[in-house]
């Protein structure tokens, strides 16, 4: 899990009126989620991650539910998926434009700023179809020591 500082340090009062803002209900499980996630530190964590974090706090929240309610925030924008592979899914609290380093060894992931990469030449999307983001994923491991 990686955490950075956001400007915009969600307080916990503030919880409540941003699922209802965004059209979800706070119910007790919910709240306990955004509260954890959006602490005014942009995160990448797994649906494990979350897990742990709220029984650190011994609250009761199941895997399903961590699982739905992630979905569920990033569904209505709060939460943005990166998937790394086919098994692996992290949750960033960063919905701005941006890329990723993924660390293949240690599963840590990176923001890296937009205008690191530049993505002028993509292709014409298909007819009736428009672009809505490019996802960039670059994939870390380690150095093979020369002999």
């Amino acid at each position: 899990m990686i955490a950075t500082y956001n400007k915009k340090k969600a307080e916990k009062d503030h919880v409540p009126a941003l699922l209802i803002e965004r059209g979800i209900r706070p119910t007790r499980q919910r709240l306990v989620l955004a509260t954890l996630l959006f602490d005014g530190m942009h995160k990448h964590v797994t649906a494990e991650d979350v897990l742990a974090m709220v029984r650190r706090r011994r609250e009761r929240v199941s895997l399903a539910t961590v699982y739905n309610t992630l979905h569920q925030f990033t569904k209505c924008g709060l939460l943005n998926e990166v998937n790394v592979d086919q098994a692996r899914s992290y949750f960033d609290t960063n919905v701005s434009a941006h890329y990723h380093f993924y660390d293949e060894e240690t599963g840590k992931l990176t923001d890296i700023p937009l205008d690191s990469i530049q993505t002028e030449c993509l292709p014409s999307a298909p007819d009736g179809r428009l672009v809505s983001r490019v996802d960039v994923t670059i994939r870390l491991k380690k150095k093979e020591v020369e002999a």
